[in-house]
């Protein structure tokens, strides 16, 4: 399907919001095994299929909380619809200062912003989050105004956003407004690819090349796994935004206040669940 069509289709199945309204928590989701929905200690939780927007699942859908480096998703949404990722970004000493995870951009050094998206992404590099963000608005700030503009056209009516990383700061949202973020993230191609990598390389000004290690270990540890993006601050907890695919059908999983050791599997089980996978 042309990527038109699948838009089109989006927006007429999609309900208020662009979610399609369902029960909370349906017995049996299309193609089930026949499997009860899964359990979760997460503190709020919202599945959905990303075709339809039909919520397979939510809870505490709409509570207000951190959601730490999952926003990178909507930075990076905004820089790709921008466009001209090939042109290039020059670091600064602020986007040096960022804490505490980073690539360790050089102030007065440039880089495709194609390069910095990929680190942001795949690595959670605070650093690139601030560099994309610094140099497509001016500023931090003013581009903080841009991600709250978009987040409101998206329907993310509970969301509020100070920064382009998800460091600590007085911002919030909610696990169903950041499954609208991650449905309009995987429609962009070159977000699509880039959170699907387990691994790539990062090339810096100076010809030095780094290995970059996805931070979200589905990609290795599940075969229906192609996505999205990790979180963690001590206010958010772990946080985990999840896609899968399995003939035809894709979902997306949103896991927000729960526990590195028991993220993953939760996530795994949530995504076969809505698969329909064993």
């Amino acid at each position: 399907m042309r990527r038109r069509q699948f838009l089109t289709t989006m927006t007429l199945l999609a309900g208020p919001g662009g979610l399609s309204a369902q029960p909370a928590a349906p017995a049996l989701p299309p193609g089930s095994t026949g499997k009860p929905a899964p359990t979760t200690t997460c503190k709020a939780v919202m599945v959905i299929d990303i075709l339809t927007g039909k919520i397979l699942l939510q809870k505490n859908a709409r509570e207000k909380r951190a959601v730490a480096s999952t926003q990178k998703l909507l930075t990076a949404l905004l820089l790709c619809e921008a466009g001209n990722l090939d042109r290039k970004a020059t670091a600064s000493e602020y986007d040096e200062a960022a804490e505490p995870t980073k690539i360790y951009l050089k102030p007065g050094s440039s880089y495709p912003r194609r390069e910095i998206l990929k680190a942001m992404l795949m690595k959670s590099a605070n650093d690139c989050a601030r560099c994309l963000a610094r140099t497509h608005a001016g500023s931090e700030d003013d581009f903080a105004k841009l991600m709250n503009k978009r987040a409101l056209l998206l329907g993310m009516q509970d969301s509020h956003f100070v920064n382009a990383s998800g460091l600590p700061g007085d911002q919030h949202s909610t696990a169903r407004d950041m499954a609208l973020l991650a449905r309009a993230a995987y429609l962009q191609p070159v977000i699509r690819s880039i959170v699907n990598q387990a691994e790539s390389t990062f090339t810096h000004a100076d010809g030095r090349v780094v290995k970059l290690h996805n931070t979200n270990h589905l990609l290795t540890t599940d075969p229906y796994c192609n996505g999205m993006k990790t979180g963690y601050t001590d206010a958010a907890g772990k946080c985990l935004i999840s896609s899968a695919t399995h003939k035809g059908r894709t979902v997306i999983a949103v896991l927000l206040g729960g526990s590195s050791s028991k993220i993953w599997g939760e996530a795994k089980l949530l995504l076969h669940w809505g698969l329909g996978v064993a």
